[in-house]
C-alpha cells in the first residue's frame, strides 16, 4: 500500500504531506492526501478534502499527541467489517500506522479517541460498490474492536468535507462543500482507488498494546 508516512519528529523528515503556516489560524499546517498521515505534538492544524475516502482524526486526550490519516478501501465484494478480509486489510494499515506513530510520539493506547469524517457518496460509479459507505463502515467497526473512543463523526451523505483537526486541543472544524465542482477530488480519488488495486498490504504492520 503506498502510504506515505510522515511524523514530526525532525522537519528533516524526507517524504510526507504538504506542510505550510496557515495564516487564518496563526499555525503550522499539514495538508494530508489519500494515502498519506501525520501525527505530531504540536500545537498544529491538520488539513484534508474528503470524498468517498475516510479520515480518522486520533489523539491522545491528556497529552494531545494527535494525528489524521485519509485513506479508501479497495474495489472488492467481501465485507468490509471482516479485518481478513482482502478489502479491509488496506483500512486496518492505514489505522495502524497512525496508531504505531502515535504512541512512538508518546501517546498512551489508553487514552485515545477519535473522530471520524467523510465516506460521501460524491462520485459518479461508486454508488454501485458503496465505497464511502463501506470505509464509514469500516473506520467504526476498526475502533470499537479496538476499544478507542469515537467522541464524533460525521460520515457519509452526497457532500465532499474539507476538514481541519487541532490534535493539541482535539478541535475540529468540517465544511461540507456543497457548492464546488467535485472534479479534483475525483481525479484524485480514481487515481488513488487505481493505484491501491496495483499494491499488496501482505507487510501489514502490527499494532502495538
Amino acid at each position: 500500500m503506498s502510504t506515505i508516512p510522515y511524523a514530526d519528529r525532525s522537519d528533516s523528515a524526507a517524504r510526507g504531506p504538504n506542510t505550510y503556516f496557515d495564516r487564518n489560524f496563526n499555525l503550522r499546517a499539514a495538508k494530508i492526501l489519500p494515502g498519506e498521515y501525520y501525527v505530531t505534538s504540536h500545537d498544529m492544524v491538520l488539513v484534508t478534502v474528503l470524498g468517498s475516502c475516510v479520515s480518522a482524526c486520533v489523539r491522545d486526550r491528556c497529552s494531545g499527541v494527535g494525528g489524521m490519516n485519509h485513506f479508501m478501501l479497495p474495489d472488492g465484494g467481501m465485507d468490509a467489517r471482516d479485518p481478513l478480509s482482502s478489502t479491509a486489510r488496506y483500512g486496518v494499515f492505514a489505522m495502524e500506522v497512525l496508531i504505531n506513530e502515535l504512541l512512538k510520539l508518546g501517546a498512551r493506547r489508553a487514552d485515545l479517541e477519535a473522530k471520524v469524517f467523510g465516506g460521501g457518496n460524491v462520485m459518479a460509479g461508486f454508488t454501485q460498490a458503496n465505497v464511502g459507505q463501506r470505509n464509514a463502515i469500516f473506520v467504526r467497526e476498526f475502533l470499537q474492536t479496538e476499544h478507542i473512543a469515537l467522541v464524533a463523526e460525521d460520515l457519509l451523505d452526497i457532500y465532499p468535507r474539507k476538514v481541519y483537526f487541532f490534535p493539541a486541543t482535539g478541535r475540529v472544524l468540517v465544511k461540507k462543500l456543497r457548492e464546488q465542482h467535485n472534479d479534483t477530488i475525483a481525479r484524485r480519488e480514481l487515481d488513488y482507488r487505481s493505484e491501491l488495486s496495483r499494491t499488496d498490504v501482505s507487510g501489514a504492520v502490527e499494532l502495538f498494546v
